[in-house]
């Protein structure tokens, strides 16, 4: 019986080896597809400013008022280390 019980733990062992491989094979995957999509974007952003500049230079402006805009508004979290 105690045999039986050190073959589940291994099987049991082995599976969670394969889960952490698999975790790995995903993380990569989604790195991958998260760098292609942002290569994409680039290209596109590149191609806009190309074609049209004032639509472009529209755009990134909206895009950088907005980021200054929540950058001021954004509530400041206290450091605990600090």
């Amino acid at each position: 019986m105690e045999k039986l019980l050190q073959y589940w733990d291994d099987l049991d062992d082995l599976c969670g080896a394969i889960a952490l491989v698999a975790e790995q094979i995903r993380r990569v995957f989604l790195f991958g597809v998260y760098t292609t999509f942002v290569a994409a974007l680039q290209m596109a952003a590149i191609g806009l400013a190309l074609a049209t500049p004032p639509l472009a230079l529209a755009i990134a402006t909206i895009l950088f008022v907005t980021l200054l805009y929540r950058s001021v508004t954004i509530p400041v979290v206290p450091s605990v280390l600090t």
